[in-house]
This record gives structure tokens, sequence and C-alpha cells, in this order.
């Protein structure tokens, strides 16, 4: 069990002698602890919205079972955060079935169109153009989040498809009043919003954004979504919808084709693992990077004491986050989409590339930007979005984090459905050593090629002991994800922080480039700030935008904690 920690306000500096103390960052969001943390010795959910939670909850009510509330909430997420995700998206899922012993690792993630090509976001010199891969039609990769929910909710779940989407017809239908993390993203996106006939009558109704306690209806996207229920994958993968879709990529001179809808298949992958302090720590494959770089930089890690000097201590920070510059320079190089390229995984997470990395980090010197190349990872072998957790007492997990990429996606609804489609083709390499909208350097083995599947950070994760899962949890925030995921982690397993403070603490992150540490706004004394720069750190502070919703299992006790920082909710049955 672990021990209570009094909190401290998020704005108090602190001296040497507290950098074992957790800065927790409730203060500015303005939400209460008991608002995000739930225990129950049944069922635990922590989701990103309060109505996402509800529909988990009403599944197991229903008699459904954990892949039940999965698929509610992902539909109901979809209507409650359009601003994070959508059935216009993908995503990835980790489900650990109690009864088979298994881990199943899901890939939904949306594909490049078949007509795209590697230079279709370059000029004739060239050159990169601006937000042609971030506005706009596109923007958009072939969706896979319907066809990914679905599937695995025909294989595993019990409830009939009309009972499981009931809770989002009715939210989309009868609306909810906008809540202040959404209008952030409206002001953010509002010229692109405000553009598209078919966005602009849903977000700005009558030529003006809407504004908090607003009404948000969504009758198009209801009638999508009744469609669903009735005919499975088909009713969004082709009939009227899927015209609806081609119809809107054709009128704006996009690629997407109902050859592109006929074919989006979903890949069932071998999860990646890797072990930190005696637990399993298992986590999304690529094409997702998330998994490899979290066990990777937890692998460099291990061999520091760090709770030795604690959460916040100069030392900590620059070797945490030295660790992660290696891992983010290694990303940039090796990762791509395994079905086109290959990918040293086995490489990257192993304990002996990670000593050989350890090894070049200074104790008292931060690197240059330019003293880090990948290393070499072959000689060792044999980010906006949102995430929800869900675990039983049986010892079911169900871990996913799915998205439509920036604010909003390409901010372009597709006419008649009130779908919102992504921009996900941004996260592809426009170009090698081109940044994306995160600022995350690409590289060749991530280049646009028809049918691929672009890189992501998303991280879906669950820790074992032994063959008990003990930990679920997830964020969205681009590139960020993996770093808070992994911190997280850290946190709980290495500080021996209780839940509540593992998720709610100040975090950093660092990705290579840019060259240097990102804290949570708040999150640092000026002491410790003086001595990271001391050692040639660069320090900027701003919020990295996670959404943390774990879940552990303490005993025979599940403790849920949906972050501070956001409008979630962790609720037990």
């Amino acid at each position: 069990m672990k021990k209570a920690l009094g909190v401290i306000t998020m704005m108090t500096l602190f001296s040497c002698s507290s950098h074992k103390k957790p800065i927790l960052m409730e203060k500015v969001a303005g939400f209460k602890k008991s608002n995000h943390v739930s225990k129950s010795q049944r069922t635990m959910i922590a989701t990103q919205g309060k109505y996402s939670t509800y529909a988990g909850e009403k599944m197991y009510k229903l008699g459904g079972n954990i892949i039940d509330a999965m698929a509610a909430i992902s539909f109901v997420i979809s209507v409650e955060r359009p601003q994070s995700t959508g059935i216009g998206g993908g995503g990835f899922l980790l489900f650990h079935h109690k009864e088979s012993g298994k881990t199943f690792a899901f890939d939904f993630r949306e594909r490049a169109p078949f007509k795209s090509h590697k230079n279709m976001y370059l000029d004739k010199k060239g050159n990169v153009i601006p937000r042609k891969s971030i506005d706009g039609i596109f923007a958009v990769g072939t969706p896979g989040l319907v066809k990914g929910v679905l599937e695995v909710h025909k294989k595993y779940g019990k409830l009939p498809l009309d009972t499981v989407l009931e809770e989002s017809i009715k939210l989309a239908d009868e609306g909810f009043p906008v809540y202040p993390e959404m209008v952030k993203a409206l002001k953010v996106r509002q010229k692109v919003l405000c553009k598209y006939p078919s966005s602009k009558k849903i977000f700005c109704p009558k030529g003006k954004l809407l504004k908090a306690g607003d009404m948000l209806y969504q009758k198009d996207l209801a009638k999508t979504l009744r469609a669903i229920a009735k005919k499975g994958s088909n009713g969004f993968y082709k009939g009227s919808v899927a015209k609806n879709i081609v119809k809107t990529s054709k009128k704006y001179g996009g690629l997407i084709t109902h050859r592109d809808l006929r074919n989006y298949k979903v890949v069932s992958r071998n999860p990646v693992s890797g072990n930190f302090k005696g637990k399993k720590v298992v986590s999304m494959s690529p094409p997702s990077s998330g998994g490899t770089h979290i066990i990777q930089i937890l692998n460099i890690l291990e061999k520091y004491d760090l709770k030795k000097y604690g959460v916040y201590h100069p030392k900590s920070v620059h070797l945490v986050s030295s660790a992660m510059e290696m891992a983010f320079a290694d990303r940039a190089k090796f990762l791509g989409d395994t079905d086109f390229v290959k990918v040293p995984v086995k490489g990257l997470t192993s304990k002996t590339y990670a000593d050989e990395l350890a090894n070049k980090i200074d104790m008292n010197k931060a690197f240059a930007m330019n003293d880090i190349r990948a290393g070499k990872a072959w000689g060792h072998e044999p980010e906006h979005t949102t995430h929800f957790s869900i675990m039983d007492a049986q010892g079911n997990v169900v871990v996913s984090t799915q998205t439509i990429n920036g604010y909003f996606g390409s901010g372009l609804v597709a006419e008649g459905t009130g779908i919102v489609l992504n921009n996900e083709m941004d996260d592809f390499a426009n170009k090698v050593g081109a940044q994306n909208l995160f600022g995350a350097v690409g590289g060749d083995k991530n280049l646009v090629a028809p049918g691929k599947r672009p890189l992501s950070s998303m991280s879906p994760t669950i820790v074992f002991d032994g063959d008990k899962p003990v930990m679920a949890v997830g964020t969205p925030s681009g590139t960020r994800i993996l770093t808070c995921v992994m911190q997280t982690i850290l946190n709980y397993f290495e500080y021996d922080l209780p839940l509540y403070e593992s998720v709610a603490t100040a975090r950093y992150h660092h990705q290579w480039r840019p060259h240097y540490i990102r804290f949570d706004e708040g999150g640092l004394s000026s002491g410790v700030k003086e001595k990271l720069e001391g050692m040639g750190h660069k320090v900027v502070e701003k919020n990295l935008g996670c959404r943390i919703q774990a879940i552990v299992k303490e005993g025979s006790e599940l403790i849920g904690v949906s972050d501070p920082r956001g409008e979630g909710k962790a609720s037990g049955l």
C-alpha cells in the first residue's frame, strides 16, 4: 500500500530538501481531487469525459462486459470530445484477456489513401507547403476507428450493437453544454472550422463560434451512428455514409475513394514488452513509437537510483530528460510502419543497448543537440487525442488511445455525416528532417506511401506483476504521450508515489528537437531551473497537455485516477 503524501500547492517554491515531494497540478485546472479519484473492488473506469464514463458503467449494469464498456466509451467519447477524437479517426487498443492469459494489441490507425505519394506535401522546389498536411482534405487519412472498435466487440463483446451505441446516439442527438477545454480548442481552430459549411453549421452556428455553456448538437453524427448500430462497419465504410465521405473528398480535390474505405483493415499486432524494477511493461508496438521508447527510456534509467534523489532533484531531471533525448533521436531514425519498413524493436528495447546509451550520459552536463545521434540499435537484434482505461477484479484490462490528431483534426466535417475528419497525414514525415505539428522530426522510415500508417506516439500500456495486471495507463498529447506515460510508471514504481500524486504531479518532456526541457507551468522551482541551466540545459515552462487516465490494483482494491488537469472522471462499480 502506498503511503499517503501531503498535498502542497502548485506554486510553492521548494528547497533541495523537498525534491521528493510532488508538485500537484490540480490547482491549475481548478478541479478537486475527489472528482478525479475512485476506488472499487469490482470494476474501474477512467476516461476523459463524464458522459463516456457513465456509458461504460451502464454497459456493466445491463449485463455487459469490459469490451461492451470499451465500445460504448469509444463512441460516446467521439461525440463528447470532437476536438480530440471521433469516428473519423483511429487508434490503438490493448486488451488483456484474463481467461486466456494473453494480451492482444489492435491497430486501427488511419492509413494513407492509395493515391497518396511521398512528395504530396512539397512544392516544385522541394519545400514543405505550410499546413497542407494539417488543414483540409489533404490532411485526411482513411479512418479506422469504427472498424477497429467493432471487430474487437464482435469477437469479445456480449451486448447487441444497438445497445452499445445507444448512449452515443442520444448524446449526439440531444446535445450537451460546451465545456472550457472544448472552448480552448474551438478558438485555436476557429479559422478552419468556420471556413467549411459542413463544419460551420455545427461549431459556428449562425456564424458565431460556440462558447462555454452553449449547446453542441450533432444531429448528422447521430444519423451516422444509427447507421453503424444497424449495419455495423458497413454502415460507415459502405452505403450513404461512405458516399458522403468520398463526395466531400472529391469536392475539395482530396484523395480518399471508395477503394480506400472498402479495403481498410484492422491489424492484430504483437505488443512490445520489457521489464522495469521487477515489473513487466506491455505497450503498443509500431507503427506506434510509444511502447518501444517507453521501455527504452525505462531501461536506460533502471541503472540509476532515482528514488535517492527524488522526483525534482536536478540530477533526476537531468538523467530522465537525457534518456528522453536519446530515445527521440532513435525515434526519428528507426521508427515507422512495420508493414512497410524494418524496425529494430528488439534492439531498441534491449538492456545491453540501454546500457550503451546510459554510458553516454554525463551526470553533470547536458547533451548539446549535435552530440546526439541515433544509436546502433540493429546490432542488438536477436499527439489532441483521448485515452481511457478499464480494469476489473478478474484481471481483464482494456487500454485504448484514440485520435483525430490535432484539435478538430483537419477541421473539415464530411458533408451530411457529422464526422470530423482527421488530419493524421501530418504524422508522416513530409520530407526527411521536417517537423510535424508536435515538432517531431521525421525520418525516411516514416515518409508517405499508399496504404501506409503514419508513426504515432500513442501508448496504451499495461504493467504486470508476474502474470497479474497492476496498472493500466495512457494519455493524449502527441509526442508527449510516451514521456507522460513513462513518468507515471516511474512516479509510481520508482518514486513510490500514490497513484493520484503519480498522475497529478508536474511533468516534463524532452524530444531532442526542439532542444529544451519542457516543464508543466508552475512545476519547476527557480533553484532547480538554475541548476539545470548550469548543466547546459535550456528550460521552458509550457504545459504538456497530457491527461493521464490510470488504474492500479493494490491488494483487492482498484484505484482509478482521471488527470485533474482535465475534465474527465474515474468511477468504480
